[in-house]
């Protein structure tokens, strides 16, 4: 059965909200969400896993005197939204007996614009796509005498929002993604990894050739702890970027004081270099209209030539930072995640080499890095994090990636690696940085690779 089969359209979901809301009283917001997937889990060369996601989910929040409650429900028959709607005022009551909160009104519609992120034939795929995909792999993995693993999956996601302040609207998107890691007998292993808005624009022969050219048999070597520096590669720049958007950039940390750019916008926070955007109509991005409130995507410059220009905001984190501060479209889930609000189309603009090759060229002894593994903050007022590079570390020396290093743990914070950024390749990739255990919310990083300074190497990892 292909993915599109009795998959109602954006009406039906819009109808489904509008439903559900009829039995909310008072302020009430409701949101709608199907997804329909598919991912297929590869290891040693063979298919592991199969599933096939066909899910919904209905959201209601009721904001009571300052609070809202929110309360969910996977069944559409009325009974059920009748029920569900009433949990939610029930939970929304329930908290304002405390006093009145400082959650404010539902956000108000405003303009949506189209978007290029849904792709038909995506939206249609059968099973077969996934295994074609797969077939690829293996063969380049055989011919390269490797034993590949990863996973491929895509999937149609459809959004309806309908709430008491006059909001009536929905979007569809879809996103397809790939990851290899290349195994050696000997143990060393690859990356690559391929995402975007369609199915076809996942080109399987070269990821998977990317991820078997970064296998070296070669014994590595082990770096002792010290400063170096470094080449990131587009995978590990993302995910430095996502924990500077959800710690550096979310709106409700800058405003309880713990983002390390609190009080500092306007001031210098990064290298002149750096130009970070969240752009939700960047051709290369994962696009949505509006966020889990409802409130449009519009795009937002973070960082401009090294200066912290903006956070992001949900319309809890903006009620508390007070002042002029308005929902930037950056909900993560409707009512505002207890995290707070987090960028999910980040940019950052590339600059003028031509390749990690040549970003090296400067580099007299340092170390080239794939990507990041286990990353984790260890102060986020700083923005420290510890993690580990994986599946392709390197030394450089005297110009050029050399012999296989060890892979090494790190710990170093987020801006001032991004300070000590001296130059970025021209190209960019887009790098998914959803997991997909749960609901599914496809979102990535489009980022060049870049050098810098002093990344801090504290210990070589086990193995």
């Amino acid at each position: 059965m292909s993915l599109a089969e009795g998959l109602p359209d954006g009406g039906e979901a819009l109808t489904t909200a509008e439903r559900a809301l009829s039995y909310s009283g008072g302020d009430a917001q409701v949101t709608v969400i199907r997804e329909r997937s598919l991912l297929s889990r590869f290891a040693h060369s063979q298919p592991t896993q199969a599933t096939e996601v066909d899910a919904v989910r209905v959201s209601v929040i009721c904001v009571r005197d300052g609070h809202p409650g929110e309360a969910g429900t996977t069944n559409l028959d009325d009974d059920a939204l009748r029920d569900v709607a009433r949990r939610a005022s029930a939970a929304a009551e329930a908290t304002a007996r405390a006093g009145p909160g400082r959650y404010p009104s539902l956000p108000v519609p405003g303009l949506t614009r189209l978007h290029q992120g849904y792709d038909v034939e995506t939206a249609a795929l059968a099973p077969a796509r996934a295994g074609a995909a797969l077939r690829t792999v293996f063969e380049i993995a055989r011919r390269s005498r490797l034993e590949a693993s990863g996973a491929w999956t895509a999937g149609v996601v459809e959004t309806a929002v309908a709430s008491s302040a006059g909001m009536a609207q929905r979007d569809s998107v879809t996103d397809a993604q790939l990851r290899v890691v290349m195994t050696a007998a000997g143990g060393r292993t690859g990356f690559a990894s391929g995402t975007a808005k369609a199915a076809a624009g996942i080109d399987e022969s070269a990821v998977a050739e990317r991820a078997a050219g970064l296998v070296d048999g070669g014994e590595p070597v082990e770096l002792p702890p010290g400063a170096y520096p470094v080449v990131l590669g587009p995978a590990a720049v993302a995910d430095l970027l996502d924990f500077a958007g959800g710690l550096a950039f979310n709106g409700l940390a800058f405003a309880e004081g713990r983002s390390p750019i609190s009080g500092r916008l306007g001031q210098r926070v990064a290298a002149a270099c750096i130009n970070l955007s969240d752009s939700p109509r960047f051709a290369l991005t994962l696009p949505r209209a509006f966020d889990a409130e409802g409130v449009p995507k519009q795009p937002l410059p973070l960082v401009q030539d090294g200066v912290a220009h903006a956070v992001v905001h949900d319309t809890r984190s903006a009620a508390l930072a007070g002042g002029a501060a308005r929902s930037t479209g950056h909900a993560l889930v409707p009512g505002g995640a207890l995290s707070g609000p987090a960028p999910t189309n980040l940019v950052l603009t590339g600059g003028g080499a031509a390749d990690e090759e040549e970003l090296a060229v400067p580099i007299e002894r340092g170390i080239h890095v794939t990507r990041l593994w286990y990353v984790n903050p260890v102060d986020a007022k700083r923005g420290l994090l510890t993690g580990m590079t994986r599946d392709g570390t390197f030394l450089i020396e005297d110009g050029r990636r050399t012999r296989p290093l060890r892979d090494v743990r790190f710990t170093d914070e987020i801006l001032r690696i991004l300070s000590a950024t001296q130059a970025l390749t021209a190209g960019q990739q887009l790098v998914g940085l959803g997991h997909f255990y749960g609901p599914r919310f496809a979102y990535g990083a489009v980022t060049p690779a870049l050098r810098a300074d002093g990344f801090r190497v504290t210990s070589s990892t086990a193995g």
